[in-house]
């Protein structure tokens, strides 16, 4: 799959294409069937699929804020190459693109640079100057200019997903909810970076404490079931680990700063640190709590790791 970083790398010459466009954070089952119909597209027409996506998310830029992000860009990349496309055109997201009026959107991403025959779009899109485009605008559009345009239903079973909805999941702890949603466990990203060194000198688990990129999307404190995972240079290939996730302040030591930390099961002669490094989870073993004693912490992770092998091992 191709990236292209802005207008100007398209290449030359480019033909026509079949665009689906969004800001598509979290690639979720409703994201994932508007690239299918993209994809039925440009099998019937012969043409490839592209991607148009923004970086950073536009409420950053037009609101001062955006919302926690459940897909770093590059792992963005990856799940749209995944789910049919050939090629993905990062727009970088500024005021000067936020004051294009619709038409003037169309005319100079979809139809100068992309020669779009068809656009996809999910249902409740919205383009150009204060949002004033929709998909009637856009079939209006592409009458005008020589492209179909499909508004496309993000529903999966009945109900509306939408990337709120995953993030609103997430934040109540319900991350095998967050998975239905998204087709596949949530993930976060980071470095392994050294910590208090509790969990190997005082606990007996070690685990690997993840230095997350950026304005993650992390679940509510708890502990998870779920995969530690590293991607192998070269090949891209993942070696994973089953893991008991810890995610919270750990109330126990008066801890104030968050951390997420990943203890694979039954493996203490792991060197993970400065490994970049990423951690699926999967289900939920219970909230964030305090103990009196580290002894009663020290019961509590077992029968946690427990817990998170019973879980994991029936998965």
């Amino acid at each position: 799959m191709r990236r292209w970083d802005g207008l100007e790398g398209v290449p030359s010459g480019w033909g026509r294409s079949v665009v689906a466009v969004g800001v598509f954070d979290g690639v979720h089952r409703g994201h994932q069937a508007i690239l299918e119909t993209a994809v039925g597209h440009g099998r019937e027409l012969g043409l490839p699929v592209v991607v148009v996506t923004f970086d950073p998310h536009p409420e950053a830029v037009l609101r001062g804020t955006a919302p926690p992000v459940l897909t770093p860009m590059e792992r963005r990349l990856a799940l749209l190459g995944e789910h049919g496309a050939e090629a993905v055109c990062v727009l970088s997201f500024s005021k000067d693109l936020a004051s294009l009026t619709p038409e003037e959107f169309v005319r100079r991403v979809l139809v100068d640079r992309l020669h779009a025959s068809a656009v996809v779009v999910g249902e409740d899109f919205r383009f150009g100057h204060r949002a004033a485009g929709d998909v009637a605008t856009l079939t209006a559009l592409g009458t005008e200019y020589g492209f179909t345009a499909d508004g496309v239903a993000l529903v999966a079973d009945g109900d509306a997903i939408t990337s709120t909805r995953v993030r609103g999941l997430l934040a109540e702890g319900s991350v095998a909810g967050a998975a239905e949603l998204l087709g596949r466990p949530h993930r976060v990203e980071g470095e392994v970076v050294h910590g208090a060194a509790r969990g190997r000198e005082l606990l007996g688990f070690p685990t690997a404490n993840m230095d997350l990129l950026p304005d993650t999307a992390v679940p509510g404190d708890g502990v998870y079931a779920g995969w530690l995972n590293r991607t192998v240079p070269v090949t891209g290939e993942e070696a994973g680990w089953p893991a008991a996730i810890s995610v919270g302040t750990n109330p126990t030591f008066d801890g104030a700063e968050r951390t997420v930390e990943a203890y694979a099961l039954d493996r203490d002669d792991l060197d993970l640190y400065g490994l970049s490094m990423s951690v699926d989870f999967t289900v939920r073993i219970r909230g964030q709590e305090r103990f009196e004693s580290i002894d009663e912490l020290i019961v509590a992770m077992h029968r946690d790791v427990d817990r998170c092998r019973e879980v994991l091992s029936a998965g």
